[in-house]
């Protein structure tokens, strides 16, 4: 690809850029460290990979990371997987996230919204009196460090109340949407055995009530470890037989106690989307994920007590672990539990005004529907207090961040960034100090030595490549879940380079230090031995009003041919004649290049996602393939199990 210096469509002020977190940690380590005090950010970063024990060290100090045992070095053991840090280390992840309590007792630390899109606050003070209490009432029923907690829970207050009071008795915590089926919760829960599950009655999405009260019967029959179950009567039900009440176990008025754990004790567990199997299990440490955020919220999002910080995602997803982990920065932090477009598509940009939202995070998805419904944000909202827009979850198209650009404000900060549920944070994206170039993220992050590399192990410049991170990250998965061995989690991401974390992107580093993401690597395109990702096809063809979303396979052929099908799911009125046929095999010709046009255009009745909003492809490619679909996929970890029968019976049909 193209490198040539394009102007930047954003750039940060002088003042910005004085006033920014980065700056300000970098003088000060310039000064205590031996940072590089000139060169911006490419020599900070450069530094942080090159003297890894002396960065996180920094980061440590800099933040006031409190140790109740100090660690005896920083990295004990750096090999990867496997990687010690901070040995002999005691901390709290609780504390940390709750430590604004101490000055800004009666401020927001968070301001729940339901779909009324009226913001209800909890105070920093009352959320810490919550969670003492809760703690207390945990530690009473047994529950100890290292012992599991679940939650069928939305985005609401008493989410985040239990996550703190789970860390803070030294409990691991784990939660699932309530959107979620039976099936797709026990696949994950059954894993881990948790001893207490926290449950809603149901929630409300799109103006409508869903009774969940079935659905919680069955996990009880199914979870035989669980000691309690915790009824969060959200729409008014009575607490179930052998139920506690929520308001019973939070209504007490107790300073929190919170357990002094090694740095590398297990935290929470998140779940992998599981499309082709069994959900992989991924277990990050209280102080991992500690120091990472406090990196990635602090430094690169820029966050503090003065801001507040807004991503629209569920409970069943890391960026609702990633939002909790604002108040680590002091910051108030919204918590939306709804749909993303109830009562109209623009209703995230709704909240981002009626909450102050300084910090907007969203789907690129989400964003690239408002292009195509035609909102105009600054127009209907005051968005003067947003200063920064984040999308994540898929590459933001270009057309995407000139529509931020044209339609929310012309000095808008914009930040896609990427990482991963596996480090529940971002290899790249925000640095608000640096340029954002069109269909760009602005850098690796600090202490993340991300590279491109070819099948052979070299870096590459200017070249799509495999994303891989050849240094270890503080929250990397410790382990697995019942993965005994390790090979499981060796397997996922270091059987391709031995010691390198191989993430399965396909990415380009530029050489102005840049990132561009361009699809998932196993469900990599290969015409003619070029390969592509799939995210460039998709970016090219959706800028089409009449395709809604778009979904392209390349598939091997028995006779060694290959097949690369584009499926088409269309807007309302439009029809897949001859005129639209020619128009996307022409945007692909024009935009892309000859080798990229698809050998059919198929209408499908929708695209298949994972419950996390993805784009299902491998286990497309396996249907069409042959496999039998309880062998392609984990049916609970589709959002539309229905729309899979299209591409099933495509594949009997040309079989």
């Amino acid at each position: 690809m193209s490198t040539a210096n394009p102007s930047p469509l954003w750039r940060p002020t002088d003042e910005v850029v004085a006033q920014a977190q980065v700056t300000k940690f970098q003088a000060w380590a310039a000064e205590e460290h031996g940072a590089p005090s000139d060169g911006g950010y490419a020599a900070l970063h450069r530094w942080s990979v090159d003297e890894l024990d002396t960065f996180w060290k920094a980061v440590t100090e800099w933040f006031d990371v409190r140790f109740p045992t100090p660690y005896a070095r920083v990295l004990g053991d750096r090999s990867m997987p496997g990687a010690q840090w901070f040995p002999g280390a005691t901390v709290n992840y609780a504390e940390h996230a709750l430590r604004a309590a101490e000055t800004r007792a009666d401020e927001p630390a968070l301001l729940y919204v339901d779909e009324t899109h009226e913001a209800v606050p909890v105070t920093w003070s009352d959320l810490r009196r919550q969670v003492g209490s809760l703690a207390a009432e945990l530690r009473a029923l047994g529950v100890r460090p290292g012992d599991r907690v679940s939650g069928y829970v939305p985005n609401i207050p008493q989410a985040v109340v239990a996550l703190l009071a789970t860390a803070a008795v030294g409990g691991v915590w784990t939660s699932c949407a309530p959107d979620f089926g039976a099936r797709s919760v026990l696949d994950r829960f059954q894993q881990i055995e948790p001893v207490v599950l926290f449950t809603v009655d149901g929630y409300r999405y799109g103006g409508k009530e869903h009774d969940r009260r079935d659905v919680v019967a069955e996990l009880r029959r199914e979870l035989p470890t669980l000691r309690a179950v915790v009824h969060i009567p959200l729409l008014g039900t009575d607490a179930p037989e052998g139920a506690l009440e929520w308001s019973s176990l939070t209504s007490a008025d107790v300073e929190p106690v919170f357990e002094e754990v090694p740095f590398d004790h297990p935290l929470w567990v998140l779940y992998s989307s599981g499309t082709t199997g069994l959900p992989k299990a991924i277990v990050q440490s209280q102080g991992g994920i500690l120091v990472e955020h406090l990196k990635q919220l602090g430094l690169h999002c820029d966050l503090g007590p003065e801001d507040r910080f807004f991503w629209y995602t569920s409970t069943g997803w890391m960026m609702w672990n990633f939002l909790v982990s604002g108040l680590l920065t002091g910051t108030t932090i919204v918590l939306y539990d709804g749909s993303p477009g109830y009562p109209d598509t623009g209703a995230q940009w709704r909240i981002a005004e009626r909450t102050g939202a300084t910090l907007y995070g969203t789907s690129a998805a989400y964003v690239m529907a408002c292009r195509k419904a035609g909102v105009h944000p600054s127009r209907d909202f005051d968005l003067t207090r947003v200063r920064c827009v984040a999308t994540t979850g898929s590459p933001l198209p270009p057309d995407g961040f000139r529509w931020l650009h044209d339609e929310v404000r012309d000095d808008l900060w914009i930040a896609s960034v990427s990482g991963g549920t596996d480090v529940c944070s971002c290899f790249a994206g925000a640095v608000p100090t640096l340029p954002v170039y069109i269909g760009e993220l602005q850098a690796p992050g600090l202490g993340t030595d991300l590279q491109s590399w070819d099948p052979s192990g070299k870096p590459l410049i200017d070249e799509v490549g495999e994303l891989v991170v050849t240094n270890p990250m503080p929250s990397m998965p410790i382990r697995f879940w019942n993965d005994p061995d390790g090979s499981r989690y060796h397997d996922s991401y270091f059987d391709t380079f031995p010691g390198v974390w191989r993430h399965g992107d396909w990415i380009t580093v530029t050489s102005r230090g840049s990132v561009v993401i361009h699809g998932r690597s196993d469900s990599t395109l290969n015409r003619q031995g070029v390969r592509m990702g799939s995210a460039d096809i998709y970016e090219a063809v959706e800028r089409l009003p009449e395709i809604r979303e778009s979904l392209v396979i390349g598939v091997e052929q028995p006779d060694g041919g290959y097949w690369m099908p584009l499926f088409v799911h269309l807007a309302p009125g439009a029809v897949l004649d001859e005129a639209l046929l020619d128009r996307i095999k022409r945007t692909i010709r024009e935009q892309l290049s000859p080798r990229h046009v698809p050998d059919e255009v198929i209408e499908v009745p929708g695209v298949p996602h994972t419950l996390t909003g993805k784009r299902i492809e491998v286990p497309v490619k396996r249907l069409l393939q042959g496999a039998p679909m309880e062998k392609a996929v984990n049916v609970g970890s589709v959002d539309n199990v229905e729309l899979l029968h299209f591409y099933e019976k495509l594949a009997r049909e040309r079989g």
